[in-house]
């Protein structure tokens, strides 16, 4: 059991007999009345995400999961396999289980994977991904008296929104927190 002040974002617990994911939390103290704690779950079983509020100081179930290290190998349809690093196993993920983030995986990414019973429930990429821009539109002389920003594609088929001197061939670095451009990386 946890108490809900200390629940972190990845966290797996067990809600009403249902494995949930905690994808984001916010502790909240309102002007009158105890503390509360707003945490956005994703249901593994539903595929679901909900808001859930807890009191201040509530138990939650949570649950252990096995991490291995595993290395992304291909697209196989309606999911992806993974190769266990250390006993060379495949593992099969769902693919809605990566989806905002398969448009940036390439093979050979290392990354790891959480396992629940010897199921996979989720996956923890690496928080930064180099990548080539293979598409980018010419930005427009004189357009950068502001921060402004264009879409590129880059080399796994996944589109970002990078500044203006960004061009194809380039090399970027991609958050994959929160899929968004950091820095031009030099060659």
């Amino acid at each position: 059991m946890i108490n809900s002040n200390h629940i972190k974002r990845g966290m797996a617990l067990k809600i009403d007999g249902d494995l949930v994911i905690i994808q984001s939390f916010q502790h909240h103290k309102p002007g009158k009345g105890a503390a509360i704690v707003r945490a956005k779950v994703k249901s593994l079983s539903k595929g679901t995400t909900v808001e859930k509020t807890f009191r201040s100081g509530d138990m939650l179930e949570d649950v252990e999961l096995e991490k291995r290290n595993v290395t992304y190998s291909y697209d196989d349809g309606d999911s992806i396999v993974l190769m266990d690093s250390a006993s060379y196993d495949q593992i099969m993920v769902a693919k809605d289980t990566v989806e905002e983030l398969l448009p940036f995986m390439k093979e050979g990414m290392e990354m790891q994977v959480l396992l629940y019973e010897d199921k996979p429930v989720s996956i923890i990429p690496p928080n930064f991904v180099e990548l080539e821009v293979t598409y980018a539109e010419e930005g427009v002389k004189g357009d950068t008296a502001t921060t402004a920003y264009k879409e590129v594609e880059v080399e796994t088929g996944g589109k970002v929104q990078v500044p203006l001197f960004v061009k194809t061939g380039d090399v970027i670095k991609i958050d994959l927190r929160d899929i968004s451009y950091v820095e031009r990386v030099k060659g």
